[in-house]
């Protein structure tokens, strides 16, 4: 059994949902979602509750969708409201990141600038190598700002390259002069 697919998910006032054939959509201040959701598990809207219950019950790969279902459309409804946010910090001397229309600039010690072209439906901000990604897409948040991080992750001596703002890097210790 799911304990998170048995919660119910509540739809704040100003949020519309709908579900369609197996399409399920949420309308909120920021902008609009929405998603396929095909499969073993079905989802009830009754006012401003969502419900999701099981075709079949006992088996895992039924259990495991209808918890991921819940989760996804929670993020839906959160995202939304409220939006995504994720920040990334880049140390390193002569390391630089601007934005310039709707790519993301980057100078990370290659013998050629990066260029990272900034998808639709997010916002980028870069200023004194932070950069900020926000979003009503909680995956689209999440994938770009981790496909951005993996140009060059940071290294464990210097702590040289991406981080995320609240990561926390393991510092190693370097050689000792005997």
């Amino acid at each position: 059994m799911s304990r998170i697919g048995k919660q119910i998910v509540i739809v704040p006032a100003g949020t519309e949902v709908k579900l369609s054939g197996i399409t399920f959509s949420a309308k909120g201040p920021k902008g609009t979602l929405t998603r396929d959701f095909p499969g073993n598990v079905t989802i009830h809207i009754n006012g401003n509750e969502i419900t999701f219950t099981p075709n079949k019950i006992g088996n895992r790969d039924i259990n495991a969708l209808w918890g991921t279902y819940a989760s996804h459309v929670k993020n839906m409804i959160i995202g939304v409201n409220e939006g995504y946010s994720k920040k990334l910090v880049l140390e390193g001397v002569g390391f630089k990141s601007e934005i310039a229309g709707n790519a993301l600039n980057l100078s990370l010690g290659f013998s050629h600038p990066v260029k990272v072209i900034v998808p639709a439906g997010l916002t980028v901000t870069a200023e004194k190598n932070n950069i900020t990604v926000t979003g009503i897409d909680k995956e689209l948040v999440g994938q770009f700002t981790s496909s951005v991080r993996a140009m060059k992750k940071p290294e464990p001596y210097k702590g040289k390259g991406f981080h995320y703002s609240d990561e926390v890097i393991r510092r190693k210790q370097g050689k000792k002069a005997a």
